[in-house]
């Protein structure tokens, strides 16, 4: 699930540090830490990640 995550995040063209600020973050390191699986993402956050990323929440995270 997490490497697919990176995977459509580095096809889109996007970097940790602008997803982190679409999603809120104040700093890259909350979203880095969603990618490398040590925190867990919650279905607002994977809403929010689906619709960024142009791809349905089934796809990205099962």
């Amino acid at each position: 699930m997490y490497k697919n995550l990176k995977t459509l995040r580095v096809k889109k063209g996007l970097t940790q540090k602008e997803m982190a600020i679409k999603l809120g973050y104040k700093y890259t390191s909350g979203y880095n830490q969603l990618e490398k699986g040590k925190r867990k993402i919650d279905i607002e956050t994977a809403q929010k990640i689906s619709m960024i990323l142009g791809e349905p929440v089934e796809k990205i995270f099962f």
